[in-house]
């Protein structure tokens, strides 16, 4: 049933409109060079967005403006192969742990004889993709797109120029790909998942789109805006586990510290957190830390954690 939203308490549309006055002005990090598209996203853009699972949402700044999902998709395309395959034979075939090592490392797969740690790394992002049940690239894409269109609420598409000016820079990946194929751990060939998967990663997002698809979690797997389940229930707490355990790669640690939610993001810019039962905030600025968060997404999170008292570890 399609819900109607109500309004949004006017504390929080204070907050997300603070947030987005305190950290504006803050130019610290880069946006991400080795993708030459992402170079060039002007660095300024600054979006906030938070959405109850009501519906009811507030927004500031730059919401509109479509970037790469990047790695913020593999939370999506875990929800739809946990749905197919269940967390237990995803588990057997990828783990949950954090690798200690950045999130395209070629050492961290050598050390486990292979076996990707987690699905968040490039190694298990690629190999979630391989688990897919399909016999065509066109159709594994195709699951794909179905997914993160229902979590979105709308129909998505990728970004050809993203796409392009990945494909033409992602022989590290690919490099990942034959390595997964030689230890047992890719289950399609593997240039056909490394391309799948880099048209995954090219996908335009809104930050709009991001927090609705963000709410769809924490409201136990169903869009309030369309009514409808996009990823089972019973998988919604695996999500949030990798979320929480692997969902900023390098500084993980530190955003659960300082925010106290399950959280993901990409180098695209856009940060997305999650509150189970509550909402979800989503945030777009492009400029990354080292570790390839983006700098003001991190801080509008924790300011609006910190303000509206959302951290689950208060």
């Amino acid at each position: 049933m399609k819900h109607t939203p109500t309004t949004v308490d006017s504390n929080v549309i204070q907050a997300v409109n603070e947030a987005l006055q305190r950290f504006a002005s803050n130019h610290h990090g880069k946006n991400a060079s080795y993708i030459p598209y992402l170079a060039d996203v002007p660095s300024h853009l600054f979006g906030i967005s938070i959405m109850f699972c009501d519906g009811s949402h507030a927004e500031a700044g730059d919401t509109g403006y479509a970037f790469a999902i990047e790695s913020i998709s593999k939370v999506f395309t875990l929800a739809h192969v946990l749905d197919e395959v269940g967390p237990q034979a995803l588990r057997s075939k990828i783990g949950c742990d954090p690798t200690g090592e950045p999130f395209n490392s070629v050492v961290a797969l050598e050390l486990h004889k292979g076996r990707p740690l987690n699905p968040f790394v490039n190694a298990g992002a690629m190999a979630t993709v391989s688990l897919i049940r399909a016999d065509t690239a066109q159709a594994r894409w195709d699951h794909i797109q179905a997914t993160y269109n229902a979590f979105a609420g709308r129909d998505l598409t990728v970004n050809e120029e993203v796409y392009t000016s990945e494909a033409n820079s992602n022989q590290h990946n690919r490099g990942i790909a034959w390595l997964l194929q030689s230890y047992g751990y890719m289950h399609a060939h593997p240039m056909e998942v490394c391309d799948v998967y880099t048209r995954q990663c090219s996908v335009a997002i809104t930050c709009h789109d991001l927090v609705t698809m963000g709410v769809a979690l924490a409201n136990g797997g169903v869009n309030p805006l369309t009514g409808k389940r996009v990823v089972a229930a019973k998988n919604v707490a695996p999500i949030l586990s990798e979320m929480t355990l692997n969902g900023l790669y390098d500084t993980t640690g530190d955003w659960y510290y300082k925010v106290g939610l399950p959280g993901k993001s990409g180098v695209g810019g856009g940060i997305l957190a999650v509150v189970p039962g509550v909402c979800a905030i989503a945030a777009f600025a492009p400029p990354l830390d080292v570790a390839g968060n983006s700098v003001r997404g991190q801080l509008a999170a924790e300011y609006l954690s910190r303000t509206l008292n959302l951290s689950l570890l208060h």
